[in-house]
């Protein structure tokens, strides 16, 4: 049975879990009915951060552009271009043996592709949620679910994992940013072209 998050919780991956070596970190969302009549394209990355909250070089960022983490440890599974079914929209693995040590924390995110320019915001999405089963057996260990108070919001961190001695643990963060990926990017001290 899978935990259930709210805002602010934190909870341990590999307490309970010994020996959780891979796990595959899935978002997804729905675009509610009242949308822009666009497409919507979300797209979810992840920040490699060190102790200082900040990625130490653009390969710390692991999104559409970049799909694998030069240590092996961090691989996004490709990008969906509209969301549309049931389940994970966008999947990212990680292998928590593999990630590098001065890496401390895993922030993962989701943007609005050109949300400015189509006049989208998280306010018409719904449904979002975080979640992270074991690669291995496929076992949901946790989900948070995000809520619906993003009205100006153009990207969001949904949560991140830690590392705090030994211990792999998560905290449900779902904290809205305007001005997009670059809005994240420059929150993570990655520089964007």
């Amino acid at each position: 049975m899978p935990v259930n998050l709210q805002k602010g919780q934190k909870v341990s991956l590999t307490k309970g879990n010994p020996g959780l070596k891979k796990v595959v970190v899935g978002l997804g969302w729905d675009v509610n009915a009242f949308d822009t009549g666009g497409d919507f394209d979300l797209d979810a990355a992840a920040f490699l951060l060190g102790d200082n909250g900040k990625a130490a070089k653009s390969e710390d960022f692991v999104f559409y552009g970049n799909l694998n983490h030069p240590s092996g440890s961090v691989q996004h599974m490709g990008d969906n271009l509209t969301g549309a079914g049931d389940g994970d929209d966008e999947q990212i693995k990680i292998d928590l043996s593999a990630v590098p040590a001065e890496i401390t924390k895993i922030d993962f995110t989701a943007t609005i592709y050109e949300a400015d320019s189509r006049n989208q915001n998280f306010g018409q999405v719904s449904n979002a949620y975080i979640r992270i089963y074991n690669e291995e057996n496929g076992e949901e260990l946790l989900r948070y679910d995000l809520g619906e108070d993003y009205s100006i919001e153009t990207a969001v961190i949904f949560g991140e994992l830690y590392k705090n001695n030994d211990e792999w643990k998560f905290n449900a963060i779902g904290s809205g940013f305007q001005g997009g990926l670059a809005a994240l990017c420059g929150n993570f001290g990655v520089e964007v072209g």
